[in-house]
């Protein structure tokens, strides 16, 4: 490598610069002063050739090189943290840390209890939890291990089927006090429906025919399923939910069990370089265990 090439603290200079969007606020939030960070702009900015900044009274505004760079700078922050996480332990060594990415209603809903349970066995490894709906690219390291609601196909990584998760239409008694309940699926047409903001493939693929759920039907439309479910058990009005998850507020009423009933197949990834990394075969296998339970509720 040419001794000129930049090297990665200056591409994380750069990243927290269009994170933040000002050198003062990258700078307090790496640590560091605002003339080493602009020093560390200049020093990329001649390295590579071209201008990352249109400097001016306002502040400064990304040129459009510098919005090219941004997706292989967070690919090179991924590979970083990742050679961090493996270094962080030894191969026999229960301790380090495992990063861990799931859906937001998995995340945030059915994980926690099963990761204190983890911790109670296994106190010296530390977990870093992301919660995302998008598909975490494991091939670049982005995790470490996966939840994932869709079969990986890249050969590379290690799979679990652990079940599918039912999913169901469900209302809060108080909704259906004063809204009533529907008895057929033409009759969910006229309630107040809670559903997506944008139709992704998978909820197309597992959409039953008939049913009117489609986003011109919606009261309520979000993206973030954490928020569906809040507006559920706040009583708007009628939404899907994991029938494990409903099960545990008896204020939760299943609505048209026999007609409506969908299964979402659930798996546990990770890359098969990690079989050598005890703690994260650890966490691997205890969320197989405890998530195949959870499944079959």
């Amino acid at each position: 490598m040419a001794s000129n090439d930049p090297g990665w603290e200056l591409y994380r200079s750069f990243l927290a610069v269009m994170r933040e969007g000002s050198l003062s606020a990258a700078a307090r939030a790496l640590g560091m002063t605002q003339p080493s960070l602009g020093r560390h702009m200049r020093e990329l900015e001649s390295a590579l050739g071209s201008a990352l900044f249109a400097r001016s009274p306002q502040g400064l505004a990304p040129t459009e090189l510098a919005h090219e760079l941004v997706p292989h700078a967070q690919a090179m922050a991924s590979a970083a943290a990742a050679l961090q996480r493996t270094a962080s332990a030894g191969r026999e060594e229960i301790s380090g840390t495992v990063r861990l990415t799931a859906s937001e209603v998995i995340g945030a809903e059915v994980l926690p209890a099963i990761l204190t349970a983890f911790r109670e066995r296994h106190p010296g490894i530390v977990i870093e939890l992301v919660l995302s709906n998008q598909t975490t690219d494991l091939l670049r390291r982005d995790a470490d291990i996966a939840v994932r609601m869709v079969q990986p196909t890249q050969e590379a990584l290690v799979a679990r089927h652990v079940g599918r998760i039912e999913l169901g239409l469900f209302a809060h008694r108080r909704y259906l006090d004063m809204h009533g309940q529907p008895a057929t699926l033409a009759e969910l047409a006229g309630h107040a429906l809670i559903g997506f903001d944008t139709e992704l493939p998978y909820i197309r693929k597992l959409r039953p025919v008939g049913l009117p759920y489609a986003r011109e039907h919606f009261a309520l439309r979000t993206d973030s399923d954490l928020a569906s479910l809040a507006a559920l058990r706040a009583g708007f009005g009628i939404g899907f939910a994991q029938v494990n998850l409903a099960r545990r507020d008896p204020q939760l009423v299943r609505l048209l069990a026999e007609e409506l009933s969908m299964p979402l197949p659930t798996w546990v990834v990770m890359h098969e370089d990690l079989r050598q990394s005890l703690r994260v075969r650890r966490l691997f296998a205890h969320l197989v265990e405890a998530l195949e339970a959870y499944v079959s509720g």
